[in-house]
C-alpha cells in the first residue's frame, strides 16, 4: 500500500516506522529536515521537507497515486486542510487527527466526509475512554471489547499465587477446563511470545487472553485478581485527556482533579458538575497527601510530563492507591514503567496507531489496537465468502508463525477459537498478530 503521512512529531514518526516494518510504501512529509534525516537513517522510507498544506509538496510525495494519506500533524485545522487537498488531488482515502470532540458525532463527520476527509482519529478521546473502561474494570492492566463485549482482550500480570504458575498452557487447560478463554500472547522480561500448548506460565509474565463475558470471573479466580470497587479517584492534569476522563467518571465515582493552569481550573469548574478541581502543582507530593492520596481508589495521572506522570504513580502506589495510571509519551519508557509497579500505561501514539492499522489491512478489519509495550496488535476481521479460512478446521490452516486465532463472533455470538472449530463466511475473527505477518494472515479471511 502506498502511503503519506503528514506529520510533525513522535506520532507521525512513530506511525512511519511501525508501518514501514510491515513492508508498506511510506512517504513522511515534514517541515524539519534535520528530523527527517535521522528518520530516514534508520527506516526504509522516503521522506520530503515542506508543508503538507502545499499542493505542490503533496504532488511531489505521489498524493495522485497513494491509497492512504494520513494527517496527524498537533494543529488540527492543518490535518483537515491537508486531507480536503489530498482527496482533491487524487488520495483515495484520507484520515485526519483532531482534537475537537464535537467533530466525531455523526452529523459533523458526514460533512466532513463531503469535505474529503473519510476518517477522523482523537487520541486524547480514545485515551480517556480507556481510562474508563480500566476504572470499571479494575482487575485488568490493559482491556480492549470487541463487537459491543461480545469478546474482550483481558491482560494481567501473574502473581506469585497464581495457581498455575510453572504449569504449560495444555496442562492448565486439562486441569481448569472452566477456564473459558484463549492465550494469546505472552510477554516475558520484554520478549513477546506467540504462546503454543507447550509453553509455561512463570511468576511475573504479561498475559494476554481472549475471554467472553461470563468467562471473565472465572479467569479472575485462577489469576486470583480479588475485584475491588473504585469509590473514588484522584486525576493529576487538567488537560483534553484529564477533563474527558472527569466528564466520563464523576457520576460513577468521587473525583478530585489537581491542575497547575489556574485558568484552565476556572474552565474546569464551569464544565464539570461534581468533580473537586484544585490549583496545584500534580508532582507536589505534600499537596497530594492533604487532598487525601492515602485515601484514594484510583490514581490517573495525565499532564504533559511523562516523568511527574511516573513518577507521581509510583508515589501513590507507594502510600496504599489500589490501581495507578499514567500517561506516557516516551514509548521506550513503557516497559519500566510496567515494570517498577504502575499498572497501566497510556499512550497516545500507540492509540493512533491502533486507529489506523485497521486501514493499512487488506481486508475488512471492523476494529483493531496495538497492544502497549510489545510490537503486536489484535484486529477483528470479517470472513469473505469463499475465502481460505472457511475450507478447513483453524489446526490445518496454513497460520504464519506469529499469528494467533483468539475467537469468533457468528449470529450475535462469541466463542474462544479452538484446533477443531470452522471457520464461516461471514463470521468476525479475533486474530493476534505480530505486525510483519499481519497482511500475510489477512489472506485467509478474503
Amino acid at each position: 500500500m502506498d502511503i503519506i503521512i503528514a506529520g510533525d512529531g513522535e506520532v507521525g514518526f512513530h506511525l512511519a516506522k511501525t508501518l514501514s516494518k510491515v513492508k508498506h510504501n511510506i512517504t513522511v512529509v515534514d517541515p524539519h529536515s534535520e528530523l527527517l534525516r535521522l528518520l530516514q537513517t534508520d527506516n526504509d522510507l522516503l521522506t520530503i521537507t515542506g508543508e503538507s498544506t502545499s499542493i505542490s509538496i503533496l504532488k511531489e510525495a505521489g498524493v495522485a497515486s497513494c491509497d492512504l494519506l494520513i494527517s496527524v500533524l498537533h494543529e488540527e485545522s492543518i490535518n483537515i486542510i491537508t486531507c480536503m487537498l489530498g482527496k482533491r488531488l487524487g488520495a483515495k482515502r484520507t484520515i485526519a487527527r483532531i482534537t475537537s470532540i464535537e467533530y466525531l458525532s455523526d452529523e459533523n463527520k458526514n460533512m466532513f466526509k463531503g469535505l474529503g476527509i473519510d476518517e477522523m482519529v482523537c487520541p486524547e478521546r480514545i485515551a480517556a475512554k480507556e481510562i474508563t473502561n480500566l476504572l470499571t474494570r479494575n482487575t485488568a492492566t490493559e482491556v480492549f471489547d470487541f463487537s459491543n463485549g461480545l469478546l474482550s482482550i483481558y491482560m494481567t500480570r501473574i502473581d506469585t499465587d497464581a495457581v498455575f504458575i510453572d504449569k504449560t498452557i495444555v496442562e492448565t487447560a486439562q486441569l481448569y477446563p472452566q477456564m473459558d478463554a484463549r492465550i494469546v500472547c505472552i510477554v516475558r522480561q520484554g520478549e513477546t511470545i506467540i504462546p503454543g500448548g507447550n509453553d509455561y506460565y512463570r511468576k511475573g509474565d504479561l498475559v494476554y487472553l481472549l475471554v467472553k463475558p461470563e468467562g471473565l470471573e472465572v479467569v479472575k479466580e485462577l489469576f486470583k485478581k480479588k475485584d475491588f470497587r473504585i469509590k473514588n479517584a484522584m486525576i493529576i492534569g487538567g488537560g483534553r485527556i484529564g477533563r474527558r476522563a472527569a466528564l466520563n467518571l464523576e457520576n460513577i465515582m468521587q473525583l478530585k482533579l489537581v491542575e497547575e493552569n489556574k485558568e484552565r481550573c476556572l474552565k474546569l469548574l464551569d464544565e464539570l458538575s461534581s468533580t473537586m478541581v484544585i490549583n496545584g502543582n500534580g508532582s507536589d507530593i505534600s499537596l497530594l497527601l492533604d487532598e487525601g492520596l492515602r485515601d484514594t481508589d484510583a490514581f490517573i495521572a495525565t499532564t504533559d510530563s511523562t516523568e511527574t506522570n511516573i513518577l507521581s504513580c509510583l508515589h501513590a502506589h507507594r502510600q496504599g492507591v489500589k490501581k495507578t495510571i499514567a500517561l506516557v509519551e516516551n514509548i521506550n519508557y513503557i516497559d519500566v514503567s510496567q515494570d517498577i509497579g504502575i499498572d497501566t500505561i497510556i499512550n497516545k501514539k500507540l492509540i493512533t496507531a491502533s486507529y489506523i492499522a485497521r486501514f493499512t489491512l487488506n481486508g475488512e478489519v471492523t476494529s483493531s489496537k496495538w497492544l502497549s509495550g510489545i510490537d503486536a496488535e489484535v484486529f477483528e476481521v470479517i470472513v469473505k465468502e469463499k475465502a481460505p479460512a472457511t475450507k478447513n478446521t483453524i489446526m490445518n490452516l496454513n497460520i504464519p508463525q506469529g499469528v494467533s486465532i483468539g475467537g469468533i463472533i457468528r449470529d450475535g455470538s462469541s466463542f474462544i477459537a479452538r484446533g477443531d472449530t470452522q471457520i464461516e463466511s461471514g463470521d468476525k475473527v479475533v486474530v493476534f498478530s505480530l505486525p510483519e505477518v499481519a497482511n500475510k494472515v489477512m489472506k485467509l479471511f478474503n
